[in-house]
């Protein structure tokens, strides 16, 4: 059985963005990211969350063209000093805001990934995570993240995810394993993908009794059109808060501890859940 993780004590207030990069614009991008988190802020958002690469644009045509102008560079440390990114960085500060924002990151070992940066109220940029299940053409493009994580906001324990990762069960799983409260999710969902798009996020909320903050991306030409549909879930899996499938939106929600408490008490799946999940199994014959 998996012990039950100790509750935070105090609400969180969160957004998950919705809004359309322009290729290959890395300091465009973080400017109007920067807008956004304001937007947040406003709002009273302590923690934004912007779509899968927003800062070059999911575009990969653009991220194999020009590498050097689309990524950015982590230090052994993971920290991330682009000059490009500075507004972001002030808006942080600004708002006293966490930001997760979606980057192409070139590692000190040569590695390129599809990662998530944060941004501390204090102006300090990390590369958080990279991505572990790269799709499709991705894998032409950047490598696999090795690890998971998790970010820590106040008294809440946020799992960190990016798109594809949450089509996986696992992924989400493990978050909430290490004591996740919630699980962030930078995504970038085609048109065309709605179906899946509100089936996955709002399923890993309630497989794990946890918030979901799901941001996308929108617009672009086709192939590379995206369709928006930003969400924050609640631990039964229900929209507190969704985009349209099109347009720029902040969408702001407030995450509770009793809401939490509450859905972990009448759906006790991580306390339940077996070890060996069925193994050995028997083979029957019909």
């Amino acid at each position: 059985m998996t012990p039950p993780a100790p509750l935070p004590e105090h609400s969180l207030t969160v957004a998950a963005v919705q809004a359309e990069p322009v290729p290959g614009d890395v300091a465009g991008n973080a400017a109007t990211a920067a807008r956004l988190v304001d937007r947040a802020a406003d709002a009273g958002a302590r923690i934004a969350v912007l779509p899968e690469l927003f800062l070059p644009a999911y575009h990969p045509p653009t991220l194999a063209a020009d590498p050097t102008g689309t990524d950015v560079a982590a230090a052994e440390d993971d920290r991330v000093d682009d000059a490009r990114l500075d507004p972001l960085r002030r808006a942080a500060w600004d708002g006293g805001t966490t930001v997760v924002v979606g980057a192409a990151v070139r590692h000190p070992d040569g590695r390129r990934t599809i990662s998530s940066l944060v941004f501390d109220p204090s102006g300090t940029v990390r590369s958080a995570y990279d991505k572990q299940h790269v799709w499709g053409g991705e894998r032409e493009l950047f490598d696999a993240g090795r690890r998971g994580a998790t970010l820590l906001v106040g008294d809440w324990r946020l799992g960190l995810g990016i798109c594809y990762d949450g089509c996986f069960p696992e992924h989400g799983r493990a978050a909430a394993a290490d004591g996740a409260h919630g699980y962030l999710c930078p995504s970038g969902y085609l048109a065309g993908s709605e179906h899946r798009r509100d089936l996955y996020y709002a399923a890993r909320a309630l497989d794990n009794t946890m918030y979901v903050v799901f941001a996308n991306a929108v617009g672009g030409a086709d192939p590379w059109r995206f369709n928006g549909g930003a969400a924050v879930y609640d631990p039964e899996g229900r929209p507190l808060a969704r985009g349209a499938d099109a347009g720029e939106e902040v969408l702001v929600a407030t995450l509770e501890p009793g809401a939490l408490a509450a859905t972990r008490a009448a759906h006790t799946m991580l306390a339940d859940r077996l070890p060996d999940q069925g193994l050995p199994r028997t083979a029957l014959r019909g």
